[in-house]
């Protein structure tokens, strides 16, 4: 990159080299930076701040997330902190630009040998390739710069490596403390290397951006340069493969656009449409233009301090957009995840009230259960289980055993159709809801994992476990009147449905209840008496509530643990990272 004699091109001298006071005059307000310890603590802790937040994939936000956070993270940690922490950090330059461009052609000109491949087949970087000179390899090592990017080492001729792979090409034609990058094309037909590209512009001081005659207008290469535009990155703009005829108003029109887009300032250069090509290298002065600009920029330290002060205050500038950026889309999954808990809590808080009511409703009694109920209390069977000690009560128990046992399935199918359909209610709901949410059906197909059986054996378990725990409150020491409890025994199972029965609010067939025999509160009230009554049935209806609300709180959490599985980010990760955007701001 020796300066050669040849005169700048016309394009050149008329773009001028604009920019570069204005980037050292906003240098003068930049506090912090290089050696500046708390400067350097504020973007580790906005990088530690970033490196924590994740997304859900597949539900909104995620991919505008991941791709934005991706982004800042990796100029972080590629570009800003190692400047921040190695002031004698090489000048990286990117030559990067359209398909076809002959971007590998300019910098084997460059550097004035071959150290790039250079061919007709499209794309052909598919493995990028720095040049630097031998005293600088170690720097461009995994350690130092973009380590989590594998690469190879070659002498001489750099041949394409694999596909996401960096190629160093140690040569003393390089001066020290400068590095040339060959690019993917930026519109490769590969998407892959339009990342890959983006990656390695993300980590240079300055952009030789490359484009064609043909495809200057191409809508990809604005996307670049207006990345470049919004950053401030510094820039040189090179418009390739220029025929002869109508060169003027190709120059001009493409001049007219970098106008338009903000651009004005760059530095532009031209190459003719040329096959004056041998080597993989330019055999006239083609290049030589180009060649002295960065001559001057790397040569003079003035200069280069200007162009990559631009760069890096360009970007610590964009963080004040791209970081609140980054955390509007935490805050759209933010509000994915306090929907989708809504939609969760609201659904089970309705099939809670919905069992609610029907415990106190006197609607479970009906059917079956009102059926088997008004079977065995019309019989006598209920009454003639009360008697003095000792007389014919076990002939009467067996007796009255095959209608228990059908009033206490009977009970027990009905509460559990009635937690059963709450529940299945509940969780059409929530799905039918996390269904309008693109991507919030793979969260709900997840709750469906386990088979239905599953939960009507948890349900029946609980019920039967709750008539038991009845059962012991009926014959608790104490229980019965005192009185009654002398001369009269009773079957535990018979009345303990008697209980539920009146607990799950027995309904009077008629005003005086005839045809039906004796009330269960007539029945209970007579053996226990109105307060042991209360007492009681308080504490078993608390206790079967309990017990539904455990099972509907099992299948709330199936959802809710889905939720969680999804890792959505919380609202705490949007606050912080506005808070160290704030910080980098006043530490700037």
């Amino acid at each position: 990159m020796s300066r050669p004699p040849a005169a700048p091109d016309a394009a050149q001298a008329r773009s001028g080299r604009t920019g570069d006071g204005a980037a050292h005059g906003r240098a003068k307000h930049r506090s912090g930076g290089a050696g500046d310890a708390r400067f350097e603590q504020i973007l580790d802790d906005l990088r530690g701040r970033i490196r924590g937040v994740r997304f859900a994939d597949g539900l909104p936000g995620a991919a505008e997330g991941e791709s934005a956070r991706g982004d800042v993270l990796h100029q972080l940690e590629d570009f800003v902190l190692p400047r921040v922490r190695r002031p004698d950090t090489p000048l990286l330059i990117a030559v990067a630009g359209s398909t076809g461009a002959g971007k590998s052609t300019l910098v084997n000109s460059l550097v004035g040998e071959q150290v790039t491949t250079t061919g007709v087949r499209r794309p052909t970087t598919n493995s990028p390739v720095l040049a630097c000179n031998p005293a600088d390899v170690d720097w461009f090592s995994e350690a130092s710069f973009l380590p989590t990017l594998p690469r190879v080492r070659q002498q001489g001729l750099a041949m394409p490596g694999k596909d996401g792979m960096l190629v160093l090409a140690a040569s003393e034609s390089m001066p020290e403390g400068v590095a040339l990058l060959d690019t993917p094309d930026v519109d490769s037909a590969v998407a892959a290397h339009h990342e890959f590209a983006a990656k390695f512009l993300d980590a240079a001081d300055l952009w030789v951006f490359v484009t064609t005659s043909r495809r200057y207008a191409d809508a990809r290469v604005w996307e670049f340069l207006q990345v470049a535009r919004d950053r401030d990155t510094s820039l040189a703009v090179v418009l390739s493969r220029v025929p002869e005829r109508g060169r003027d108003q190709l120059l001009d029109h493409f001049s007219a656009m970098l106008q338009a887009n903000g651009l004005g300032g760059a530095t532009r250069f031209s190459i003719p449409e040329t096959d004056q090509i041998a080597g993989g290298r330019f055999t006239a002065n083609t290049a030589d233009p180009i060649r002295s600009y960065l001559a001057d920029v790397a040569g003079d330290l003035a200069r280069r301090d200007r162009v990559t002060r631009r760069t890096f205050i360009g970007v610590v500038d964009s963080f004040r957009t791209r970081v609140p950026e980054l955390a509007r889309q935490v805050e759209v999954q933010v509000e994915v995840r306090q929907r989708l808990a809504a939609t969760v809590r609201d659904a089970y808080g309705d099939a809670a009230e919905e069992v609610s009511d029907a415990l106190e409703d006197g609607s479970l009694v009906r059917g079956n259960v009102l059926a088997r109920w008004q079977d065995i209390a019309a019989s006598g069977e209920l009454v003639r289980t009360l008697r003095l000690r000792g007389k014919r009560k076990a002939k009467a128990v067996e007796a009255a055993a095959p209608r228990i046992e059908a009033l206490r399935g009977a009970v027990l199918d009905a509460l559990e159709a009635l937690v059963d359909s709450a529940a299945e209610r509940a969780a059409d709901r929530v799905g039918e809801e996390w269904d309008r949410v693109p991507g919030g059906g793979v969260l709900a197909r997840a709750y469906q994992d386990e088979p239905p059986e599953a939960f009507s054996r948890r349900i029946r378990e609980a019920l039967s476990g709750w008539q038991d725990r009845v059962a012991e409150m009926l014959t608790a020491d104490g229980a019965t009147k005192r009185s009654v409890a002398k001369f009269v025994t009773f079957d535990k199972e018979a009345f303990t449905l008697i209980l539920i029965v009146e607990l799950l609010g027995y309904p009077a067939v008629d005003a005086g209840g005839r045809g039906a025999g004796p009330s269960p509160q007539r029945l209970l009230k007579g053996l226990f008496g109105a307060e042991a009554l209360r007492s009681i049935g308080v504490a078993a209806r608390d206790d079967l509530r309990g017990r539904i609300g455990t099972l509907l709180s099992g299948e709330k959490r199936r959802f809710t643990d889905a939720l969680a599985a999804a890792g959505l980010p919380d609202e705490d990760d949007a606050v912080q990272l506005y808070q160290a955007t704030y910080n980098l701001e006043i530490a700037r």
